[in-house]
């Protein structure tokens, strides 16, 4: 064979090796292997969905707790009346609140008027003696009342010394829980610039309460619940208020009562001749001037 012949024949079996190997880097299309006679095609089996677990409901979040050694619940009340004397005058409407310290919030609620003839303090609280004497349940009231005094820890009032004296008389019950004064026994904050023995209204608008009205029981007690709602620190204030307190009388003399006064004594009440507050030995050791205790006219009186 001629050297020519021979090249071409190389080319050529090597073109067909190239197109081959090339051919089978791509790839040939597989052929279908036949499935072996008698075996069943297994079938697609389901996936079970899981079991259906009801939805249980959010558990309640837990109430809050008062701190130990502080109430639970206030009944902050007032009252209004035709005089000043329980043995000449009468009690003509109660206003409560049963207030939660823990949730600083409202419990319930209740006011009503009781019947009377003549009311001298007309000009002062508004109360018409025609206007108690009108159809109205305040029997129900004064039991609501009763039910609302059952459930509180402790009694509450601005000016305690004076609402706490007309209880027992007539269709008022006798009331034994325990009392704190708003006005006496609670040190408000220095930094709300209050009086040291302030009114309720002083005391609302220091704490950012509008004040709509003045002189109806309700409306008071109103106002104390939600400055109660402001008080960050009322646990404190109460657990301060609720220490055992004495009637002192300050030794000064006359050209130093300005230091009485500032600390928060008042002259001839409820001592004659005398500037007197109650005070607890705490603050005793605190007050700048010496103190001296003294019967207290109203402990007397109560019993």
């Amino acid at each position: 064979m001629a050297r020519g012949d021979a090249e071409m024949d190389d080319q050529q079996s090597l073109s067909a090796w190239e197109q081959v190997d090339l051919l089978s880097l791509v790839g040939a299309p597989a052929q279908n292997k036949p499935e072996p006679a008698g075996e069943p095609v297994p079938a697609i089996q389901p996936v079970p969905e899981p079991p259906l677990v009801p939805e249980q409901a959010p558990e309640p979040a837990p109430s809050p707790v008062a701190a130990a050694g502080v109430p639970e619940r206030l009944l902050i009340l007032d009252t209004e009346t035709t005089g000043l004397s329980p043995e000449q005058d009468q009690c003509i409407e109660v206003g409560a609140v049963l207030f939660s310290v823990p949730d600083r919030s409202v419990l319930s609620q209740v006011s009503f008027l009781m019947p009377c003839q003549s009311n001298a303090a007309e000009a002062v609280n508004g109360i018409a003696p025609a206007l108690t004497q009108r159809t109205q349940p305040w029997q129900a009231g004064l039991a609501c009342f009763e039910s609302m005094v059952e459930a509180a820890d402790l009694l509450l009032a601005h000016n305690a010394s004076f609402d706490k004296q007309w209880f027992g008389l007539g269709s008022l019950p006798v009331l034994k829980k325990p009392w704190l004064c708003s006005m006496e026994d609670i040190r408000w904050p220095q930094e709300r610039q209050l009086r040291s023995t302030p009114s309720v209204r002083d005391l609302a608008l220091a704490y950012g309460v509008p004040v709509w009205a003045a002189h109806r029981a309700l409306t008071d007690c109103i106002y104390l619940a939600q400055v109660f709602e402001r008080c960050a620190d009322l646990e404190d204030l109460l657990l301060q208020a609720m220490e055992p307190r004495r009637l002192y009388r300050a030794r000064l003399s006359y050209e130093e009562r300005h230091k009485a006064r500032e600390a928060g004594f008042r002259w001839n009440q409820p001592v004659s001749g005398a500037w007197s507050r109650r005070l607890s030995e705490r603050e005793v050791a605190s007050l700048p001037f010496p103190v001296a205790p003294v019967e207290d006219p109203g402990e007397r009186q109560s019993a």
